[in-house]
Parts: structure tokens; sequence; C-alpha cells
């Protein structure tokens, strides 16, 4: 707001002020009562000048009447009369110097004023840097319940992950259970064999002119049972590594040994070796941040296959694999013919991703027909 326009609205607010606000206009009374002269006094200063115009002019009159009488006496009177002159212009000069202190005064009762806008646009701003903390303050409050909306919905993800882990330890006991039931029908077998060995050998007795026969009826029984046993150590070893899959995954065995059980069977199996690649990701590439990447390596007859070897994976286990790929590719320079996670833990989710990113998965090193 320039000077001007605040000239304007004092010049056409104030008298409505005045007269509408007792207080206001006791307080510009006080502020100018210094430099005014009080108003009893003023009409006794002017009502002397004027009496004393009065006597002058009658004098004159008078004077005027015996002029040439005392023609002496009048020119004294004139001398005399031109002193009062002289003291009425003095008195003249004292009320412009009156009327130029008013001015002054005005001058200063306009400065003052220009004061109070200042103050009011001061004060104007500040009420607005209020308004706008009081923003800034409903916008942290906000963001507080935005946090502990977020902090519950963790909870809820927490608490639906321990009731899937429990599920998990359920599926885990059903199949202890059903492992149980397997060698009880095991034992029921060898009992039956038994039973069996102990017939064969009244057999023998009884039939002794049938060795050569037999010989070969006991060749046979041989190779039966050594298949029969291969079948059954395959299996334990099958159980074995479930177990430690197990271990490893609540801590009771180092993943490291469940990783070097597999490999042995793939090396033993294939006759190739598994090398345990370990490099730095510098940019972030796989974690998001710089971390070592892990990775088991398998090179046969020019195909290079990039393998994971865990007791157990879930659906961002599946998906850290295949950027670990992508960033053995990228440094390597050389695109993986084969991937491959062997598990005897994978997640249903993990494996529907697997499908779609074209990852072979086992169960076991064993069920891998071939490299």
């Amino acid at each position: 707001m320039s000077e001007e326009s605040v000239t304007e609205l004092i010049k056409r607010e104030l008298p409505h002020l005045l007269q509408a606000d007792p207080s206001l206009r006791t307080w510009v009374l006080d502020v100018a009562r210094e430099e005014f002269a009080p108003r009893q006094g003023t009409e006794d200063r002017f009502t002397q000048l004027l009496q004393e115009m009065k006597e002058e002019r009658e004098r004159r009159e008078e004077e005027q009447a015996k002029w040439n009488a005392r023609w002496q006496k009048q020119e004294e009177k004139w001398q005399e009369q031109g002193g009062l002159w002289q003291k009425q212009d003095d008195r003249w000069q004292k009320q412009d110097d009156r009327w130029q202190k008013q001015e002054e005064l005005r001058q200063r009762q306009d400065e003052k004023w220009q004061e109070q806008m200042e103050m009011w646009k001061k004060n104007d701003e500040r009420w607005q840097k209020q308004e706008e903390l009081r923003q800034r303050q409903d916008e942290k409050w906000q963001e507080q319940m935005e946090m502990w909306k977020k902090n519950d919905e963790r909870w809820r993800k927490q608490e639906e992950l321990r009731q899937r882990q429990d599920e998990k330890w359920q599926e885990q006991m059903e199949m202890w259970k059903k492992n149980d039931e397997r060698w009880q029908k095991n034992d029921e077998r060898w009992r039956r064999d038994d039973e069996r060995w102990r017939k064969n050998d009244e057999k023998w007795q009884k039939n002794e002119q049938r060795w050569q026969r037999q010989d070969e009826k006991w060749e046979e029984s041989r190779k039966e049972f050594a298949q029969v046993h291969e079948e059954i150590m395959a299996q334990a070893k099958k159980f074995d590594r479930s177990i430690g899959a197990l271990g490893a995954r609540w801590g009771m065995q180092s993943e490291k040994t469940f990783r070097n059980a597999l490999a042995g069977i793939l090396e033993e199996s294939f006759g190739v070796q598994v090398l345990n690649v370990n490099e730095y990701d510098d940019s972030g590439e796989v974690f998001g941040r710089p971390d070592q990447v892990e990775l088991d390596v398998i090179i046969k007859n020019g195909l290079l296959i990039i393998s994971e070897l865990k007791s157990s994976i879930d659906k961002a286990g599946m998906y850290i694999f295949e950027r670990k790929v992508r960033f053995y590719e990228k440094h390597h320079q050389r695109k993986a013919d084969r991937l491959i996670v062997i598990s005897p833990m994978i997640d249903p989710k993990a494996q529907a991703v697997a499908d779609q990113l074209g990852i072979e998965t086992y169960c076991d090193s064993t069920e891998v027909e071939k490299l």
C-alpha cells in the first residue's frame, strides 16, 4: 500500500473513527495536546487583540477631531502608534511560528500513522507465518498417522507370516508321521523276508538235489536284494538331506554344509565340478545396495549352468537368484544355458516365479536327470 493511499484512507476514515470510538478520540487529543494551545487561552488572547484594535480605532477618531489643535501631540502619538504596530507585527510573526509548529506536528502525526500501518503490516505477516506453521504441524500429524498405519500393516503381515510358519511346521510333522509309517512298513517287509528265508532254509534241507537251480534263485535274490538295498539307501540319504534342510532352515545345521552335500551328489552323479563363485556387487544391482553375490556355477562341454543349492527358497529368494544370474552374465559377458534351483522346500509362489522365469527346480540332487 503506497503512502498516498494510506493518507487518503486516514482522511476518509479518521473522522468516523473519532466519532465512533471515544477512546481513540481521547488518545488523539492527548497526543496533540502538547503542540496546541488551550482553547480558553486562545479565545482570551483573540478577544484582547480585538479590544485593543477597538480602542485604537476610537483614539484615532478622537485624535482626528483634535488634529489641528494638537498636532505636536499627534506626532508623538503617531510615533507611539508605530511602536504598537511593530508589536502587532511581532504577534503575527509568533502566530506564524505557531502555525509552522502545528504543521510540523501534523507531519509527525502522519509519520506515526505510517509507523502504525507498518506495525499492522508486520503483525499481518506474523499471523501469516503462524498460519503456515500450523499447516506444517497438521502435515506432520498426518505423516505420523500414516506411519502408524504402516506400522499396523507390518504387524498384520508379521502375524500372517507366523501363521504360515505354523502351517509349515504342521506339514513337516505330517511328513515325519508318513516317514515313520514307511519305516514301519519296511520293518514289516523285513519280517516277512525273514519268514521267507526260514521257509527257504527248510526247502534247502528237503531239496538238496536241486542245488543248482537254487543257486540260480539265490543269485536272482541277491541281485534283487542289492537293488532294494540301493533304493532304500538312496531314499534314506534323501530323507537325511530333507532333515538337513530343516536343520539349516532353523539353525541346527549351517547352510554351507547343506550346500556342500548337494554339490557333492551332483559331482558324484555327473562327473562335474560345482564352482562356488563369490563376487562383490559394487553398484547394488542384486540387493539394492553393495554386497557379496554368491553363485554355484557348473561348466560342462562348453555349457554354462548356474545353480542355487539351498535348504529352502521362497518367492523373494527366486527373484534374487534371477538377479544374481543377470549380474553374473553382465560382468562375465556370457549367457547362461540353464538355470537350476535345487531345494527340498520350495514355496508354491516361488515355483510359479520359477516357471515364469524359465528356472528348473528340483527337490533333490538325485532328481536331476542330466546336465
